[in-house]
């Protein structure tokens, strides 16, 4: 009602604006962080090509006049089928970091899954997220760099911070175990780890903290660098993997286990075959490897191989309303959003971040109405036209 009192909102609600936004306040170096991606940048352009190329075909006079956005993912009801992707150092772009999207979250009910290299620790983001949740405790999720062999009382660490914290789920990244070549970060000569703004989990995890000091002889603060490059080589040591290797984090954990990077059915089939509880299909936003096809041309191919036999979900490229329903029609059962919320956060902070999670919600929900659905749960792939253009 406030546009009825003449109230703008606090932000532009045309999805196409709030990167405009947060690029008219964010330091130069802090929003190429955010909107940059891997080479050329071929593979983000592809993240959103992939999603103009299906039209929604409205159905007329269908009875929805109540509809619900509500799904069970895991085991859980969710109010709706968005999700705060993982993404670090959110310090850089707004001094409300971490917690202010978590607070975002947490008043809309909307999940919130914590990067590894964020900007503060577990605890704080889990604390914040329940201070503004009607229910008093948010669902939060830990996204894990693939953890190695070689440190495991740190990942044991870590996993028991979490459990504390109230993290009920691990989403394991498969498609990073190294930087990729970013050249607006490298013409920036500008990575936020070496400056110490993503070290958080590890910094403040105490086997951490004890193999550093006996390794270096001081306390991590006292070489910020150093402590960087450490953590860095702790999550990223240049390893390959293999899949039985997720047998000892299942032993280790014992909530849910999805992974996060998965683009081809075969990958999706050994990864059930693995026992992950989710699969969440996403090129890590375009951000890893370019010359790719969008995340979303792989969605349904993944979802029919995968079936009923885990949870599919899906990152990269989400935008609008419109956006979601067509993810959710070939097949995910909830979607990840990224990069609209770091503008939000960039451009007016956990305001900026409230607003732009309220707008997706309002566009989806008012597109469900017009096209004829009642319930998210009901959206199909007969609902979409591949477009010939």
């Amino acid at each position: 009602m406030n546009g009825v009192r003449g109230v703008l909102p606090v932000l532009t609600t045309d999805p196409n604006g709030w990167e405009a936004a947060a690029r008219a306040v964010m330091e130069p170096r802090d929003f190429d962080y955010a909107k940059g991606g891997a080479g050329a940048g071929e593979t983000i352009r592809k993240n959103r090509e992939a999603f103009q190329k299906w039209n929604i075909i409205p159905r007329m006079v269908r009875g929805n006049t109540e509809r619900s956005l509500k799904v069970t993912i895991l085991g859980q009801e969710w109010p709706s089928p968005v999700a705060i992707a993982p993404v670090g150092v959110n310090s850089i772009f707004h001094s409300d970091g971490e917690s202010g999207v978590a607070r975002a979250a947490g008043a809309l009910g909307i999940p919130y899954v914590l990067s590894t290299f964020a900007s503060e620790d577990p605890e704080t983001v889990a604390a914040a997220q329940d201070s503004t949740s009607s229910t008093g405790s948010g669902v939060r999720w830990l996204q894990l760099y693939w953890p190695q062999l070689v440190d495991q009382d740190i990942t044991r660490s870590i996993l028991r911070r979490a459990k504390a914290a109230g993290y009920t789920a691990l989403v394991i990244t498969l498609d990073i175990f190294s930087m990729s070549w970013r050249p607006l970060d490298l013409d920036n000569a500008y990575l936020p780890l070496y400056k110490g703004a993503s070290t958080a989990l590890g910094f403040t995890d105490p086997v951490f903290r004890r193999k550093f000091r006996e390794k270096f002889g001081h306390e991590v603060e006292q070489d910020v660098l150093k402590g960087a490059l450490e953590w860095e080589n702790t999550i990223f040591p240049d390893m390959a993997h293999s899949w039985h290797e997720l047998e000892w984090l299942k032993q280790e954990w014992d909530g849910k286990i999805l992974v996060k990077g998965i683009q081809h059915a075969t990958d999706a089939e050994l990864a059930v075959q693995a026992g992950v509880d989710g699969i969440i299909v996403s090129n890590h936003g375009g951000r890893q490897y370019d010359g790719a096809q969008g995340s979303l041309e792989a969605l349904h191919e993944v979802a029919l191989a995968v079936g009923d036999r885990a949870e599919v979900l899906f990152d990269s490229g989400i935008r609008t309303g419109a956006d979601i329903t067509k993810a959710l029609a070939l097949g995910a059962k909830a979607v990840f959003v990224g990069r609209p919320v770091v503008y939000g956060l960039g451009a007016r902070g956990e305001e900026g971040a409230l607003h732009v999670l309220r707008c997706l919600l309002a566009d989806l929900e008012i597109n469900l109405a017009i096209t004829g659905v009642r319930n998210v749960t009901d959206l199909v792939p007969d609902m979409l036209r591949r477009s010939s253009l």
